[in-house]
């Protein structure tokens, strides 16, 4: 059954919507973050936003958990040397978070774990407090992948820590 709310809000959702909730200071002191936080560990992190999905695409049931399992393989997340990826996808649309673990870092973190740094970060973004909402989770994460995968001596950087825009409709 299509949620006809929600298929407005993708299909009345300007383009632009998300540099209100993540101007260039807010792209950059989240970048910041996760290369700072990557220092500490083994794993490495991407943020992804995406303004809104294809009204089609909502029209067949698309949910946002399904999209980022998309972003997930498209962004290559999943291509780290020792599985430790996390994507942490925001579907700006319906203020949904999702957050998918590599199967390295998935196997030593309970599921309701990450439903719980994703919940806190719903939270802020209900606030209007995107930028604290997403640094809050970023320091949650990176305090998950510390404990699992320590940082290595000759640790490289594997995925880019800028935060991408997803383009509507990428596959």
């Amino acid at each position: 059954m299509v949620n006809f709310r929600r298929w407005l809000r993708h299909l009345f959702m300007p383009p632009w919507a998300w540099r209100r909730a993540f101007p260039r200071a807010t792209l950059d002191a989240i970048e910041a973050a996760i290369r700072e936080s990557e220092t500490r560990h083994g794993g490495e992190i991407r943020f992804a936003i995406e303004n809104s999905l294809p009204v089609s695409w909502v029209w067949r049931g698309m949910s946002g958990r399904k999209r980022a399992l998309e972003a997930f393989s498209f962004l290559r997340v999943w291509d780290t040397e020792h599985n430790s990826g996390v994507l942490v996808y925001l579907l700006l649309a319906d203020h949904d978070i999702e957050i998918i673990a590599d199967r390295g870092i998935a196997a030593q973190v309970d599921a309701a774990v990450w439903g719980a740094v994703a919940q806190a970060m719903e939270t802020a973004f209900s606030q209007g407090d995107f930028k604290r909402g997403v640094l809050d989770g970023i320091r949650q994460i990176s305090a998950l992948l510390a404990a699992h995968f320590p940082p290595e001596k000759n640790d490289s950087d594997e995925l880019p820590d800028r935060p991408v825009i997803v383009p509507r409709g990428f596959k």
